[in-house]
């Protein structure tokens, strides 16, 4: 071997060896768990781990609330339940985005969906806002799968400049690659737009031959919203809205029938208190209500 073979040998030998140290650093490729038996997920990203992968984790005990569980947003129920089973019997669908009042039933109709359809393959995944960067592996992660699967992203807010707001635009409607045929999206948010707007917003505003053009802040804000194909908006509840909701719950959790209506001014007191009249408010009253009634 002559002299220039050995040194390029060499150098071959220290780059491969360079190589296998580099892939001990790099975040390991996320692994599909067994999805046997489990209806729910959620993705976590191993923060303290140098590697910063993510993985999805079974949840062992999902909530297991009903349907009929939700009072007074019939008609959100509908639009939304609609949509799940068009998307499971593999009909087109719409990612969708329910904004509105805390405390009305935007996550515990989402969770009430997968209790309805999980024996028809219906399947939950909870992301993180923090975690969204992750969105086109968790894609590519359960692409080709036969279950159904909802990405399910509670309580979005972003502020600007923030890589999730991004990561979701592109997965929404912008990247190359489309949304798997077994994915949707379903986000809750109190904000219809995702993001703060503020009043000076509003003096970036133009016109152009009679009609109003937003400015560019603005535009970016709407530009995320409107790639979910459906909205749903909640509504504060009306006193007779919310008692309506306690007696559902003290019905539910055993309170005698006798002691619900006199449970009535307790449950305004417990609103008051609270300066809400929302059906989480609602719930909370009831179990407390029920929890020295039936103790």
């Amino acid at each position: 071997m002559s002299d220039t073979d050995a040194l390029l040998a060499q150098l071959i030998g220290r780059v491969d060896a360079l190589l296998a140290r580099a892939e001990h650093l790099l975040p390991a490729a996320p692994v599909l768990p067994d999805l046997a038996g489990k209806i729910a997920f959620r993705w976590r990203r191993r923060r303290n781990d140098r590697h910063g992968g993510g993985q999805l984790v079974p949840v062992m005990h999902p909530h297991r609330i009903r349907l009929a569980d939700l009072q007074d947003i019939d008609m959100q129920k509908a639009r939304i339940d609609v949509n799940t089973r068009q998307f499971l019997r593999g009909s087109l669908a719409n990612n969708v985005l329910l904004t509105g009042a805390r405390g009305t039933g935007k996550s515990s109709l989402i969770k009430a969906l997968l209790n309805e359809y999980a024996a028809a393959g219906l399947r939950l995944i909870e992301v993180d806002k923090d975690d969204l960067i992750d969105l086109p592996d968790i894609v590519e992660l359960i692409a080709g799968r036969p279950e159904r699967f909802i990405l399910f992203c509670d309580d979005m807010s972003f502020e600007s400049g923030e890589p999730g707001f991004k990561a979701l635009k592109s997965v929404l409607d912008g990247s190359v690659s489309a949304l798997a045929d077994n994915v949707l999206i379903y986000a809750t948010s109190n904000r219809r737009h995702l993001m703060p707007e503020y009043f000076d917003e509003n003096l970036d505003a133009r016109h152009v031959d009679g009609e109003v053009h937003p400015g560019e802040a603005t535009e970016e804000k709407i530009s995320l919203s409107e790639r979910f194909g459906l909205w749903l908006s909640f509504y504060p509840f009306t006193q007779d809205e919310y008692l309506a909701i306690v007696r559902h719950w003290l019905r539910e959790f055993g309170v005698p029938a006798g002691e619900i209506e006199t449970a009535r001014a307790e449950a305004l007191q417990w609103s008051l208190s609270r300066g809400s009249r929302s059906g989480r408010v609602a719930w909370q009253f009831a179990r407390d209500r029920a929890g020295r009634t039936t103790g």
